[in-house]
């Protein structure tokens, strides 16, 4: 893979397809560490040099295990997590579920370093706005990490369009991260152009519709995990959609690639701006998906496509109250 595209106007240039490390967050034990540098391996044999984690995966254990798969390569990829989940909700009843205040920006980057095991962070995404926290105070101190080396660049994940133009003002935007495949498309509504107008990046999460537009669901008996309680996938909306999941899969017959390679190559074509981060466990997806750059649809099958989003049964996601959320007005200096 050759082909790089830039993040923002002055972001670093990366892969058209990055990896989510999502899938790697049950523990960080000796067969979680094979399979997750197998995993890595294979994508930088396919030319990936984008990779996405969280500190909430596992939590902590995402980074760990991304951390050790990388060493010794660190310089060659663009590294990328995020902060704003709070770790330790569990032990103290005073922990809030989304926090940007900036003494937890500067407490979180931190962990997040040591358990990556690099000196900085390419690019340092807010999870979720906070929606008790002006962007501009978050987006002050993600600034004064920039200037102290510690992160190269900032993103925000799922914030609503006056959020982005206020983070912007304070300091430039480097990459939007929100749910976007043929599946999920409300963001093209507002996220995308104001993201556009400012130069800011897209870089899609769960472009394969979380398994749906792979062709690999065919029954209930086939999830397991996080995707047994997601409204796309509960037991009366399921063959609405995957009745919608069969046109995917016709579309890759005619083109004669994978199902899950049509959906990326669906995304890939939405501009040059827009880097998804599909997520797997396992090497042979990795090169799969790898190999979806270039896989070109006709304009005929592209319209088939497009009508698959507005039939789609469910919410995309289980707190609905976290997409597009709007930051509070500042406070008058």
């Amino acid at each position: 893979m050759t082909e790089k595209r830039q993040l923002g106007t002055v972001g670093p240039q990366v892969s058209p397809v990055g990896l989510g490390f999502m899938s790697f967050r049950l523990s960080a034990d000796e067969a979680e560490e094979q399979q997750s540098k197998a995993v890595v391996d294979a994508a930088i044999d396919a030319g990936i040099t984008f990779f996405d984690t969280a500190d909430v995966y596992g939590p902590k254990f995402s980074e760990k295990l991304l951390g050790r798969a990388i060493k010794g390569r660190r310089d060659d990829l663009v590294i990328a997590t995020k902060f704003a989940n709070a770790l330790d909700r569990d032990t103290n009843p005073d922990a809030r579920r989304v926090d940007g205040r900036p003494e937890y920006v500067r407490t979180a980057v931190e962990g997040s370093l040591r358990r990556l095991g690099v000196d900085h962070i390419d690019l340092y995404y807010q999870h979720r706005v906070d929606p008790q926290v002006p962007i501009e105070d978050t987006v002050g101190a993600l600034a004064d990490l920039v200037e102290a080396g510690k992160i190269r660049f900032y993103g925000l994940s799922e914030p609503g369009p006056q959020t982005i133009r206020r983070a912007h003002a304070v300091h430039p935007v480097t990459a939007i991260q929100s749910e976007w495949s043929l599946f999920s498309r409300d963001i093209e509504q507002h996220t995308v152009p104001v993201a556009r107008e400012l130069g800011i990046a897209l870089v899609p999460y769960s472009p394969l519709g979380r398994g749906w537009l792979t062709g690999a669901v065919r029954s209930r008996d086939d999830l397991s995990g996080r995707r047994l309680d997601h409204p796309r996938f509960a037991e009366e909306v399921f063959a609405t959609n995957r009745q919608l999941a069969e046109e995917v899969i016709a579309v890759a017959a005619e083109v004669g690639v994978a199902p899950g390679q049509v959906a990326l190559a669906w995304v890939l074509a939405r501009g040059t701006d827009v880097v998804p981060i599909p997520g797997t466990r396992h090497p042979e997806f990795v090169r799969e998906n790898a190999g979806a750059v270039g896989v070109e649809l006709s304009q005929e099958q592209t319209a088939r496509l497009e009508k698959l989003a507005d039939q789609v049964a469910g919410s995309r996601s289980a707190r609905p109250e976290n997409l597009g959320t709007e930051a509070p007005p500042a406070t008058p200096a």
